[in-house]
């Protein structure tokens, strides 16, 4: 499920949505997963339970999805603690900090390391 926060977080939304078709794609690719370790089936359930929870909305009368603005804040916190607290050995599309360039940051990335920084001040500030 952190997987496919993950990589609904990062690949941004579509305009027409994300079909499933895609989204399991992006996520073998993006995790080398090979179909039997997360089946279609698997993934359906998972867009499903999203779903009821108000986390992703569908777009249009097709069955392409797009993260919901609550969605995108519970995918973002959830990834988040699960880096903090798994740390190195959580494997992750946002292991890079964005860099100053002439061209804008991703604005999801960017509020992910700036949230990041702030639990890593909470931390400081109670161990001290």
């Amino acid at each position: 499920m952190i997987r496919l926060m993950e990589v609904l977080l990062h690949g941004g939304p579509p305009l027409a949505g994300w079909r499933s078709i895609q989204i399991w794609k992006a996520l073998q690719a993006a995790f080398a997963l090979s179909p039997q370790e997360y089946t279609l089936n698997q993934l359906r359930y998972d867009l499903r339970k999203m779903k009821g929870h108000g986390l992703l909305e569908r777009a249009g009368k097709h069955y392409a999805y797009r993260l919901t603005q609550k969605g995108a804040r519970v995918c973002a916190m959830f990834i988040l603690f699960h880096k903090r607290i798994c740390g190195p050995l959580a494997n992750s599309l946002f292991h890079h900090r964005p860099r100053r360039s002439p061209q804008p940051a991703i604005k999801i990335e960017s509020a992910y390391h700036k949230a990041d920084a702030a639990i890593q001040n909470l931390v400081d500030l109670v161990a001290a």
